[in-house]
This record gives C-alpha cells, sequence and structure tokens, in this order.
C-alpha cells in the first residue's frame, strides 16, 4: 500500500509509525507488528503504533525521526508499506530455549534480525531468558561477538596497537578512564574510547564528559578526532557500533536480566568494532559490587576463554570494589575529581589517582611502551610532568569542547545538606548500589550538577558532627527527598 509521509518531528528511541486504525486493519496490522517502509532508495523494519483519527488520515503514515533520517525522506512524500514476513529466526530462539546449542548461521539470524528491527522487544526479551536460563558455550558466545560486530560499524584505523580499557562497573565513581586515556595516548599509544551512558549508575563516563565536550559523533568524525589527538572519550550509542547490542541492552533493562553470555559479548564486540588489539579489563569485585571474588574470577576466566577464540590480547585484573573510589559521585562531581588529579592539586583523591595509574602502568607495560614492573612509575611521571593535563585538553578541544570558565563549568547543584556523623565511631561499610541511588534520588545524571560528595571511607574513624557526605541537588524536592532516602537506607555502616 502506498501512503503518504508525515514527520511526527519526535525521537522514539527506536523506528515506530502511526497507522489509521482503518489502514491498519486493512494491512492486517496491529500494534506493536512489525511493518516493512521502502523507498525508491532504501527500505527499514518498523513498529507500528494505530491510531482512530486525528491528525493522521487513511491515505497517511506518520513517522518518527528514526525512519525519517533512515530513509532521507521528506514530509508529503509517499512511500510503500507492507506487513514485515514472520522471522526464521524466531524458530531459532525456541531453540535456544530448549536448551539446544546455536550455531553460527543461527546466532547471526537472530543478531541480524535484531540489528534490522525485524523481532519485537518481547521476542527479544525471550532470546535474553534463553541466554539466562539456558546459558551459552564459549563457541556460541565468541560468535555471539563476531555477529554484533558484523552487523554494525566499524572504526578502520592503520595503527598496529590500538589499546583499550573496560570496566565491568558497579562501581560509583571509580571514573579511571579520562586519566588512563590521558596517560597512554601521551604516551603516544592510540585509544579510540567509547564509553557508555548511565544506566543503573549515577554517570557513566560519556556523562562525565559531556559536561565539557560533545560525546556523540558519527563514525567518520571519530576517526578524525582520533587520528588528530591519539584518542577520544565519546558515547558508544551514538557511532552504530554493535547496535543490536544496543537494542538487546535497552530489554534487559527492563526485563531486569544480565545474562554473562550477553555481558561478554556486549563488552568484547565493541572493543573488536573499534579495532582494539590490546585490552585491559578491569573486575571490581567485593560484597556490595556486581561480583565477589568466586564469581569474579570465575568470569574472568570465561572472558579469557572466549578472548583466546577470538585472538584477542585480553589481559584481565581483579581490583577491590567494595567502596566508592574517589569523593564525587554524579557528573560534575566526578569531573572535579578527575581534573584535581590531573593539576596534581594536593587535596585530590588518591584513591582514584592510584588505580588510574595503576591501569596506565599495565596497559603500558602489554603494549611494549614500558618494561615489566616499570608501567607505573611511567604513568606516574606523565601524570606529575602534567603532559596527561594537556593530552587532556587536547582530546576536549578536538571533541568541540574546552576547559574554559572551569570554575563555572564544575559548580555543584545550588540546593545543599550535610550528613553528619552523629557519634564517635569507624566505618564499617559503604554500600555501592545505596550510594549511587542516593545520587539518582538527587538528580544524578540527568542533572549534570547534582550527586553527592563523600568524605570518609571504610576503616576511618569520625566524630561526632564530622561531615560524612553532602548531597547536592537542583531543586528543594529533590534534596529532600534524597535526604529521606538516605535515613532510610543507610548506605554508611558504623
Amino acid at each position: 500500500m502506498r501512503l503518504k509521509a508525515k514527520s511526527l518531528k519526535l525521537s522514539a528511541g527506536r523506528p515506530v509509525a502511526i497507522l489509521h486504525s482503518d489502514t491498519a486493519r486493512a494491512l492486517g496490522l496491529h500494534v506493536d507488528d512489525r511493518a516493512k517502509i521502502k523507498t525508491e532508495r532504501a527500505k527499514i523494519i518498523v513498529l507500528i503504533d494505530t491510531v482512530v483519527g486525528g491528525f493522521i488520515g487513511k491515505n497517511e503514515i506518520a513517522l518518527s525521526e528514526e525512519i525519517v533520517k533512515s530513509l532521507g525522506i521528506r514530509a508529503g512524500k509517499f512511500v510503500d508499506i507492507d506487513p514485515a514476513p514472520a522471522r526464521q529466526s524466531i524458530h531459532y530462539i525456541y531453540e535456544k530455549l530448549k536448551g539446544l546449542s546455536l550455531e553460527k548461521r543461527k546466532i547471526f539470524a537472530i543478531i541480524q534480525d535484531i540489528g534490522d528491527n525485524a523481532l519485537s522487544e518481547s521476542e527479544i526479551a525471550y532470546f535474553i531468558s534463553a541466554m539466562y536460563t539456558r546459558g551459552m558455550s564459549s563457541q556460541e558466545i565468541a560468535d555471539l561477538t563476531h555477529a554484533m560486530v558484523e552487523t554494525g560499524s566499524k572504526l578502520n584505523l592503520k595503527q598496529k596497537i590500538i589499546a583499550d580499557k573496560h570496566s565491568i562497573g558497579g562501581i560509583p565513581n571509580n571514573r579511571t578512564t579520562p586519566l588512563v586515556v590521558s596517560i597512554c595516548t601521551s604516551a603516544g599509544l592510540t585509544m579510540p574510547k567509547t564509553s557508555s551512558r548511565a544506566i543503573t549508575s549515577a554517570a557513566g563516563t560519556a556523562d562525565v564528559i559531556e559536561v565539557i565536550a560533545p560525546v556523540e559523533f558519527r563514525i567518520d568524525k571519530m576517526k578524525k578526532i582520533v587520528n588528530k589527538v591519539g584518542g577520544c572519550m565519546v558515547w558508544g550509542g551514538a557511532l552504530g557500533l554493535a547496535p543490536a547490542d544496543d537494542k538487546i541492552i535497552q530489554v534487559e533493562r527492563l526485563i531486569s536480566l544480565d545474562p554473562e553470555a550477553q555481558l561478554i559479548a556486549s563488552i568484547l564486540a565493541k572493543k573488536l568494532a573499534v579495532g582494539s588489539t590490546h585490552i585491559l579489563l578491569d573486575i571490581p569485585f567485593g560484597k556490595s559490587a556486581k561480583v565477589e571474588r568466586v564469581s569474579a574470577l570465575k568470569l574472568a576466566s570465561k572472558f579469557k576463554e572466549i578472548a583466546k577464540i577470538l585472538k584477542l590480547n585480553l589481559q584481565i585484573i581483579l581490583t577491590d570494589g567494595s567502596q566508592p573510589i574517589g569523593n564525587g559521585v554524579g557528573p560534575v562531581l566526578e569531573l572535579r575529581d578527575i581534573i584535581s588529579i590531573l593539576r596534581r592539586d594536593k587535596n585530590a583523591p588518591k584513591d582514584l589517582e592510584n588505580k588510574a595509574i595503576m591501569l596506565s602502568g599495565r596497559i603500558l607495560e602489554i603494549t611494549d611502551r614500558a618494561k615489566k614492573l616499570q608501567g607505573e612509575i611511567l604513568a606516574r611521571e606523565i601524570l606529575n610532568s602534567g603532559k596527561a593535563f594537556k593530552k587532556f585538553n587536547e582530546i576536549i578541544r578536538a571533541q568541540g569542547g574546552n576547559l574554559d570558565n572551569l570554575n563555572k563549568k564544575l559548580m555543584p547543584a545550588k540546593f545543599s545538606c550535610n550528613i553528619l556523623a552523629e557519634k564517635n565511631s569507624k566505618i564499617k561499610t559503604i554500600e555501592n548500589k545505596k550510594i549511587a541511588a542516593l545520587a539518582r534520588r538527587a538528580g544524578a545524571p540527568a542533572d549534570k550538577a547534582a550527586g553527592i560528595y563523600l568524605y570518609k571511607h571504610l576503616d576511618e574513624e569520625v566524630k561526632k558532627g564530622d561531615k560524612l557526605l553532602t548531597v547536592y541537588s537542583e531543586t528543594k524536592d529533590k534534596l529532600n527527598e534524597a535526604i529521606e532516602f538516605y535515613k532510610f537506607v543507610k548506605p554508611i555502616i558504623f
């Protein structure tokens, strides 16, 4: 059926087309069905919604921005629409639900269809559930990784050595990436770092860098930045790298499942897509981290197994994840920590600095930029010399940002409240998840200047009236909500 295109002038987060209910009925389409829209030059599979009448006529179709951009179509032009045929990949998902092992072509078919929007969210949820309940063999995970890479864009750089680091997350602040990238690129390494936005945390690296520079680029622009200054710190979601992975993650959030197979494939696919040759993986472990020590060791072993199949130089380091690292939690407050370390301020958080130096040192060693056991020495020299701060500034400027008026940019939210110690005591526990949740209640990461600032860490002695943390919010209501949340969950235990 041929219909006149009408732009919704809004982004739905996925390609959505709205039809008059009579038109949908004539096509045999229902809400949440998939349909294929074509022009003379392009086609796309979309999600269908319907309305009884109003702003859409029976001969019209309203398109979200995702469709308009993909098809390059203007309002008033005509498109052809037909129901999308059932996909063979659905049967492969059922096979996995039954506990069968999937061969490479079947995994590729599933991932291709997810990337093409040919599977509904419920069908993707079944695939996630199948991975979670039935598991995947090492070869299946390797094939899943390859499929994610091959169905997306790739960054093709000429350098023989391309370094990367990644953390499985779960620790508030732990914002080592900007420091590691600045130190390692100062030593001549190439590091095209793609990072995430916050999912359940108070900030992702992309949220933090966005305080002072753009982080959303097309892949050709990212390549120019890396070739110019040696590295970047950009949001991976805007690049089209492993797009099926991004869609799987969106559904994972809805159903609160994170299968090990998907976790491993997601991380390694993003690294392969940017051409990484030497990767350092940080797995923080601890009582309130994502994994405890035994699980961390098992996960590390699995990562090594998959990396061997993929012929990747992957080094893994298990780190202390028993408490937040650094002082600030929230985009602006975390950036304050980073800048204070790069500037070599006396009051800069030493735990964050030492971890960044340790990670940088390991990368410098595995890429042969430093001899064994000499990496941390070189990393600290680079940091102390000011070269890392200079390189950080170069990267920020190459991304279209600047460090001008830093005092203003790093100003916390205008409403604040100090949480004080009620007695003389010693800190026994700081719950990572509760600290992250507290910062989110305060408004982070949506309000970039919101969050919390920690003054104390584990095993520190405190006196009655000492400041434990400060909560920052953009509104009094959010501040009050955060304070009540603190009293209820008690993230710091004495």
